[in-house]
Order: C-alpha cells, then structure tokens, then sequence
C-alpha cells in the first residue's frame, strides 16, 4: 500500500514537473513574440509621444540644439489667430462629418443589409473608398471640384447654374472638405453592416405582427441594438476627424489660403515650413488634449444611451 502510494506520489511530481516545463516554455514564445509588438510600440509611439512632450517646452528649429522656454510655446496659442482659425474650421469639420459619415453609414448599412445576391458587389463597391489612399482621393475630389471643367460644375451648368469655386472661394473650400469626409463612410458602413447581422429577426418579426411598419422597426429595434457600434464609430470618428490630413493638404496644392488649414495642416506648416518644432509640438499635445477631452466625454455619456444587457437588468 505504502509503496502504490508512494509511486503515484511521485508520478503526481514528474507530471507536475512536466507541465511546469511546458508552462516556461509556452511563456517564452509569448514574450519572444511579444517582443517586436512592445518594441515597435515603444520604439515608433511612446518614445516620441515623450519626445514631443519635452520639445514642447522648448524653442527647437531642427538645426541648433533645443532650448528650454517653459510654457511660451503653450502661452503663445492664446493669441495665436491662425491657431483659433484653424480650430474652429476642424471643429466645423468634425460636427458636421462625424454624424454625417455616421448616417449616411447606417442607411447604406440598412439598404445592404437584404439577402440578394448582388449585395456583396455593393458592399464591396462602398467599401472600397475607404482602403484608397488619401493622396489619391484628394486627387480625384480635386478633378471633381475643379471649376473650370470638373463634373460638378458641368452637371449643375447643364441646369444654368453658376458653379462656385469649390477649391477657390474661401466660404466653399471648408464645404468641399467636409463633402469629401462625409463621403468616405464606407469603413462606418461595414461596421454598421456586422452589427446589424447580430440582431435576431424574431425582434423584428415580433414587431412586424404587432403592425410596427419598417420606419418604426428601425427606431425602436435597430437603433437601440446598434448603441454599441454607434458609441465605437463616433469615438473612432472623433479621432479621425481631429487627424485629417491628406486631403486638405494636397487639394491646397501650394495654395496659402487659410481656408484649408486644419489643425494638423497648420501643424505640418509651423513644424517643416516654418521650423518652429518646439511650438508644433505644443499644437499636436493641445489637439491630443482636445481629442481625450471629447473621447473622455462620450465615455461619460455611455450609460445615458448606450443600450446594454446588463443595463436592462
């Protein structure tokens, strides 16, 4: 007895052994795959995320050695014009593209959502601007828009109308942006699209036998059960919005006027055109700022509106 015992004892510790092997080596290959992750985060995101904070402070042209100012940089936004210029057209921007994308995405999604089998060449047809590169998109808007011959001029002078200067009067351009951003909803849609493939058809039949016609259907079951990707598409579209960069950069094509000068334009102009480094730096942490301030309110919001399982408990 004492020895069967003893015999399963000690399979118990070479088991034990074997698995405690296994463990170290299975958390060995997690950290040496791991690693290029961590590096490149520290490496290419941290490291200059610190960077820049410290340049902030200072008055850096890129040829002499940084000098520490203090809060200058910071101070000098207060009575910056351009500066205030620039936020209030990105502010513009961001209000009108973010809910726009959010819409016109919902309703495509809605209109894709059937079973047909044409579906997936829509689907991939309104996808599709949303992988094409901003330089090339600019480049085509820019065609669109110009004012001589572009096709909106075109199709609104076959009705006898004067087409504005999309890209050259100062009260469009801002437009011509946010009609470009609007219409860049394809990654919005997709997501949309996968979020409404989880609601459970037995709620809209329900709601179809009670007389709920198709408006009401999408009011009272489609959009409380899309809260969710709803509250992810707006986070995501804050940020992107506040980060646009491309488009308005290439369709000013050299052009000075302030009409194009988002936030990042503006700071891409004061870092490499006028190489005051140290006060971009400042910019790009204010616009940081501002995006964590609106993330961090939407994050507020979320039980005011944010349907959820647990919350209906």
């Amino acid at each position: 007895m004492t020895t069967t015992t003893t015999a399963q004892s000690r399979q118990r510790r070479a088991r034990r052994q074997r698995l405690s092997g296994l463990r170290r080596r299975e958390a060995l290959w997690c950290y040496i795959f791991m690693t290029p992750a961590v590096l490149g985060v520290l490496v290419f995101a941290i490291g200059p995320m610190i960077a820049s904070l410290w340049l902030s402070f200072t008055d850096y042209d890129m040829l002499s050695s940084p000098e520490f100012i203090g809060l200058k940089n910071y101070t000098k936004l207060v009575s910056d014009k351009l500066f205030w210029h620039s936020l209030r057209i990105t502010m513009l921007y961001a209000v009108v593209v973010v809910p726009g994308s959010m819409l016109a995405g919902l309703v495509v999604a809605i209109l894709l959502n059937a079973k047909l089998p044409v579906m997936g060449f829509f689907r991939s047809a309104y996808y599709l601007p949303s992988v094409i590169g901003g330089v090339a998109v600019a480049r085509v808007w820019g065609m669109l828009y110009n004012t001589d011959h572009g096709l909106f001029n075109l199709i609104l002078g076959l009705f006898g109308i004067d087409g504005p200067g999309w890209l050259t009067d100062e009260n469009w351009v801002i437009w011509s942006l946010i009609f470009m951003g609007v219409w860049g909803f394809g990654g919005t849609m997709l997501i949309y699209l996968a979020g409404l493939q989880g609601i459970p058809k037995e709620l809209y039949e329900a709601a179809e036998v009670d007389g709920a016609g198709k408006l009401r259907q999408h009011l009272s079951i489609t959009v409380p059960m899309l809260s969710g990707v709803t509250f992810f598409n707006l986070v995501m579209g804050i940020i992107g919005a506040l980060q646009v960069f491309a488009e308005p950069f290439v369709l000013a094509n050299g052009n000075p006027s302030n009409a194009f000068l988002l936030l990042p334009v503006y700071l891409y102009r004061v870092a490499f055109d006028y190489l005051e480094m140290g006060y971009a730096s400042a910019i790009a942490w204010v616009v940081f700022a501002i995006t964590l301030v609106l993330t961090a309110l939407v994050f507020r919001s979320l039980p005011l509106w944010v349907h959820t399982e647990a919350g209906d408990d």
